[in-house]
């Protein structure tokens, strides 16, 4: 059974999230650059502190400008109902080694639900430029695929604002991308595998082998 919990402040979230998460995913199958699994497995098992990033710049800009993108894709997209909650959890008894904290939630015209997902990047090198060509970056995609697995929803929806600061002018780029559960359930079935072997890891304090992302 799938149930979400709204915890009373990002205190209380904090607290909480103590199962691998959407963020920590792609390091678990070696597809986050700024994370290996071994760090994750030391911050799981209390042997390292999750370094808070709340405060760095790119991360309250993202933050702040959530709720606005959100308003434009429920006017962008009318046929879609879109849910949110500040300071969600959805909890899995089928899955309890991880929990999802969704950008918002949508339910489409035949009753399906949704993951809405956001992100705001700020494109800097042109190898920025490229992860993001006709196509999601892994971390992200890892990230999709791991609330698709808690949740148990029909498909996802991203919505990446891409910023591009050239001599002091800003320009904005905005990309929708839509995913089917029913297309990417293999890979779903492989991150199911992978979690539950890293969580297995944790419990044991056993290390995992490291895995390094693709350079």
């Amino acid at each position: 059974m799938v149930e979400m919990i709204v915890l009373k402040d990002r205190e209380e979230w904090l607290q909480h999230r103590n199962r691998i998460g959407g963020s920590d995913a792609a390091a678990i199958v070696g597809m986050n650059p700024y994370r290996s699994n071994v760090e994750l497995w030391q911050i799981k098992t209390g042997q390292l502190e999750q370094e808070d990033i709340s405060e760095k710049p790119y991360v309250k800009y993202g933050t702040e400008a959530e709720q606005y993108l959100r308003e434009l894709f429920r006017l962008d997209f009318p046929e879609y109902m879109v849910c949110y909650e500040e300071n969600n959890m959805f909890l899995s008894d089928k899955y309890p080694f991880g929990h999802a904290s969704l950008d918002g939630w949508l339910i489409d015209e035949d009753g399906r639900k949704g993951i809405w997902e956001c992100k705001t990047t700020n494109i800097l090198q042109s190898m920025q430029k490229e992860k993001w060509k006709d196509r999601i970056p892994d971390n992200y995609y890892i990230q999709i695929l791991h609330y698709l697995l808690i949740t148990e929803f029909d498909f996802a929806v991203l919505k990446a604002q891409l910023k591009y600061d050239f001599d002091g002018e800003i320009f904005l780029q905005t990309r929708h991308y839509k995913i089917e559960r029913s297309e990417v359930q293999e890979d779903i079935d492989y991150l199911e595998a992978e979690e539950r072997r890293f969580w297995q890891q944790v419990q044991e304090r056993r290390m995992p082998d490291l895995k390094l992302p693709e350079i």
